[in-house]
């Protein structure tokens, strides 16, 4: 296919612009060269902003916050190329009455996703089931209203109570998680509830090892959740 500039050199003075006794690159006589402005580099996008919402599981009870569970996962994300910015909010002893309370506190600056990680203080209290569901139900409703996205952690409890409730109480999770739109973690404490070396005294509260493998439990759901764009509040 023939180019424009491929025509007689009388037309390509006027269709290319050019003056045949210039040299390529210079200028024709009369014009000056605007000089080059290097286009501005686009600004970094903030790393998203995760609230953890929980108990003492989460704050990391006996031990420093910086080896709690969600400053392992902020590390592990940030060593996997998805830097995040870690608000941890769990309290030791919280229970999923007291996690709703404190919520709009912990969302008045917005967060790109809500981990919830709440409800085994309700449980080994024997909270009715009803309430607590109820309850988190209600924190995914608002958290989503907000233009966050959730992740449920599953909980777990002893059968203190029976194994009825023990069953009940930890249907919640799923249940909450599938008809509220959020994303689920089966069970927080995965390959750590019940390995006497990997908690505490009180067989309990995670060890820095069993707060490293949760940490990786929650990193790998969390991941997928962190890369998509913010939802719009409403």
């Amino acid at each position: 296919m023939r180019t424009l500039c491929a025509v007689p050199l009388a037309i390509l003075v006027f269709a290319c612009g050019g003056d045949p006794a210039s040299k390529p690159g210079t200028p024709a006589p009369g014009r000056t060269t605007a000089p080059s402005v290097p286009a501005a580099a686009p600004a970094a996008p903030a790393a998203p902003r995760v609230v953890f919402l929980g108990d003492s599981l989460t704050a990391g009870f006996g031990l420093g916050e910086e080896e709690a569970f969600p400053a392992r996962v902020g590390e592990l994300m940030a060593a996997g190329g998805t830097p995040i910015v870690v608000v941890n909010g769990g309290v030791s002893g919280d229970t999923s009455a007291g996690a709703l309370e404190r919520l709009d506190w912990l969302l008045s600056r917005p967060a790109d996703v809500l981990v919830v990680s709440i409800g085994a203080n309700d449980g080994l209290r024997g909270q009715p089931v009803e309430g607590i569901e109820a309850n988190l139900r209600a924190i995914v409703k608002k958290a989503r209203a907000s233009g966050a996205r959730v992740l449920v952690t599953g909980q777990k409890i002893p059968t203190n109570y029976g194994p009825d409730y023990a069953r009940a109480f930890e249907a919640i999770y799923p249940r909450v998680a599938k008809e509220e739109g959020a994303a689920l973690l089966p069970f927080l404490l995965e390959g750590v509830a019940m390995v006497p070396e990997l908690n505490q005294a009180d067989g309990i509260h995670p060890t820095p090892e069993g707060q490293e493998i949760v940490a990786r439990n929650v990193a790998a759901a969390l991941a997928p959740l962190v890369r998509e764009p913010r939802r719009t509040a409403g």
